[in-house]
């Protein structure tokens, strides 16, 4: 049976990542309109024929994010009504992913509502990298293919020098399952810290679970916006003896409060991916791509092949 023709597609988001996938995939970014009218609306219109085609729409839901969430609702309603074969919503960083439960009276799951209208605009599969919350998955009544960046960061990290005494350290106890995975990968010892909140932005790290005296810490997380939790964990790491601390996060959504927090030099290197915009500002930021990642996933899932087979290394 012969396949349908592939084509990738980008919304505003992050079209820097959708053109570096299209070039690994061999391919032409399709030709698409999105811009707004001048009350806010977001229009959008598909300018070339997508008719029985396998269609991809490269579109994470970073800041403003309902911007982006709509952008991606439209060009997928766009595409279904242009008749394109199958649509596959490719969101390398999933938003609202924090409101996953109701955890307060009255509050949303904000998460399965997108997963909803993902679905009613016309949505027929999703391929997302490192969820805040894996089930999440459950949210959707499309298949999902949920991959993780691990792979991209033991690639840059696994010939470092200082990787022999080194600790795998969640800046909270709420990852240190995620922490003990890439523990486990490294083949490295884990721990974890113990924080509390004191406001939206601000953190207090309280007490160290851990081998720390005289070791590299490697700081593992699936996303940071203010690094609060980020920067209080790497002080309270070097305060007991740690060597050197760098933060391995999936996705860097970071705003000012985050840079300033930075400049600090608490955290000695930020190892993140492209899966959102990032500006480095002169700062120890590594941005490793993932396009690379998402191409050889689109390519399995346009081939009907197995998605799986990428992530040899298990553990999550």
């Amino acid at each position: 049976m012969t396949l349908p023709a592939m084509k990738v597609f980008s919304g505003n988001a992050n079209p820097g990542l959708a053109r570096e996938i299209c070039e690994h995939l061999g391919a032409p970014l399709g030709s698409a309109t999105v811009n707004r009218f001048p009350d806010g609306e977001t229009f959008v219109q598909i300018n070339e024929n997508i008719r029985g085609t396998d269609v991809f729409v490269v579109q994470p839901t970073c800041a403003p994010a309902n911007d982006r969430i709509m952008e991606l609702l439209i060009m997928i309603d766009a595409m279904r009504r242009a008749s394109a074969a199958r649509i596959t919503a490719v969101i390398p960083f999933f938003g609202y992913a924090r409101q996953d439960r109701k955890d307060k009276p009255r509050v949303p799951i904000t998460a399965k509502l997108v997963a909803n209208l993902l679905t009613a605009a016309g949505a027929s599969r999703v391929l997302t990298v490192d969820l805040h919350a894996q089930q999440i998955q459950g949210f959707f009544d499309i298949p999902v293919d949920h991959l993780y960046a691990s792979p991209v960061f033991y690639s840059y990290i696994r010939n470092k020098p200082w990787i022999r005494e080194a600790t795998v350290f969640s800046p909270d106890v709420g990852g240190l399952k995620y922490a003990a995975a890439v523990a486990d990968m490294l083949g490295l010892p884990y721990g974890f810290v113990a924080k509390r909140r004191t406001s939206a932005t601000t953190v207090q790290a309280t007490s160290l679970v851990g081998e720390v005296e005289g070791r590299d810490i490697i700081l593992v997380d699936d996303m940071t916006e203010t690094a609060g939790t980020l920067t209080a964990a790497a002080e309270l790491l070097k305060k007991n003896g740690a060597r050197s601390v760098r933060a391995v996060v999936s996705h860097c959504m970071i705003q000012e409060i985050a840079y300033d927090r930075l400049r600090a030099g608490h955290i000695d290197e930020v190892i993140t991916t492209n899966s959102v915009p990032l500006e480095t500002r002169g700062l120890p930021i590594t941005v490793l791509s993932i396009a690379p990642l998402l191409a050889d996933a689109i390519r399995r899932i346009h081939g009907n092949s197995s998605v799986t087979d990428l992530f040899p290394i298990k553990g999550h």
